[in-house]
């Protein structure tokens, strides 16, 4: 991967939007999956640093069996865990021979800008609230935390009301977006589901009964 390329890049970027526009290299030539922050600046927008672990969006490119076809994305919403908002957009960095090596991801704090604009519509006409965005986690267990939330939410259920079923959907929901590449994954998500780690891997694999 050609770091010096893109902290080069990272910093041009990052000296014409100013300190509120944080710009991440993610490394994914290597075998650490748990630290893949290689370039960044501006890291107080998400108080971030090199070393640290994977987004959502990063794990999910690891664990999708045609990288070949990941898109680039733009302009989408995000949030920090102090609530501030991110107008994010993200690259796939590929090698001469086209394989996935990285990703570059661009958050600009709009903030203030939102807060702004809000101030405005109050006055000039009435507008419904955006979507909320969702989280940047700052390390990979904020992330595995986040994930098993929204595994849950999917179910729509407290985990001591789940039926098996349920849990295999929400376990096959992790397995998805790539929760088990995290390290020691396997005995949170166990634990939080009140399972064996065997139970967990055979639910990964399962079928629901309206499957069958």
């Amino acid at each position: 991967m050609q770091l010096e390329f893109y902290k080069r890049l990272a910093s041009t970027l990052a000296q014409q939007f100013g300190n509120n526009c944080e710009i991440v290299v993610h490394d994914l030539s290597g075998e650490d999956m748990d630290h893949t922050i290689a370039v960044i600046e501006n890291g107080h927008v998400t108080h971030r640093k090199v070393g640290d672990g994977p987004s959502r969006i990063v794990l999910e490119a690891l664990h999708t069996e045609h990288p070949e076809e990941l898109q680039d994305s733009a302009g989408y919403l995000m949030k920090t865990h102090d609530g501030r908002i991110l107008k994010s957009s993200t690259m796939y960095l590929r090698d001469a021979d086209g394989k996935l090596e990285g990703v570059l991801s661009i958050n600009y704090d709009i903030t203030e800008l939102l807060m702004a604009e809000r101030a405005i519509d109050s006055i000039l006409h009435h507008k419904n609230e955006p979507a909320m965005p969702e989280r940047i986690p700052i390390s990979v267990n904020d992330l595995l935390d986040d994930l098993i939330e929204q595994a849950a939410a999917q179910v729509g259920k407290p985990v001591a009301m789940m039926t098996k079923d349920d849990k295999i959907r929400a376990i096959r929901f992790l397995n998805k977006a790539g929760a088990f590449l995290v390290t020691r994954s396997g005995d949170k998500v166990s634990k939080y589901f009140g399972i064996s780690k065997y139970t967990l891997y055979s639910y990964i694999d399962a079928k629901t009964s309206d499957e069958q």
